[in-house]
């Protein structure tokens, strides 16, 4: 594997990281307790790779324009600044709502997750659109 390789990387752990939240969540809703902690440390887990990987690639690649005009620049534009923008809250979020639930403090667990959850999950998924986008359109 190459550094060129590494978009290809991020979007696979973005999008099994997509697959650990929402599994997360069904386990939950579910009452399996332990399972949705397994696949939550699972969705961190991965989400942290990604984050080193990423890092890795753009201090070595730098930034990548997105080489397409028109509308279709403004459409991923939009999603690029929305998914960035958010994605600098993931991190914190997604460790408030660990160590809440991993300290037993499930009432402030819950009332945070219903902030993170959407928002990491929607930031994993567009994650796979902007590689989408950027390198396969």
């Amino acid at each position: 594997m190459t550094v060129r390789d590494l978009p290809a990387l991020n979007a696979i752990l973005n999008a099994t990281a997509s697959v650990l939240l929402v599994t997360g969540y069904a386990l939950i809703r579910s009452g399996r307790r332990q399972a949705h902690k397994k696949a939550m440390l699972a969705a961190f887990a991965v989400s942290m790779l990604f984050l080193i990987s990423y890092l890795t690639y753009h201090f070595q690649v730098g930034s990548v324009r997105f080489p397409k005009t028109g509308a279709i620049r403004t459409v991923y534009l939009t999603i690029l600044a929305t998914h960035t923008v958010l994605a600098a809250a993931v991190p914190v979020l997604a460790v408030i709502t660990l160590r809440r639930a991993l300290t037993g403090r499930f009432e402030r667990h819950r009332a945070i997750a219903r902030w993170t959850l959407p928002v990491w999950l929607y930031v994993s998924v567009t994650g796979v659109v902007v590689y989408w986008m950027l390198y396969r359109m």
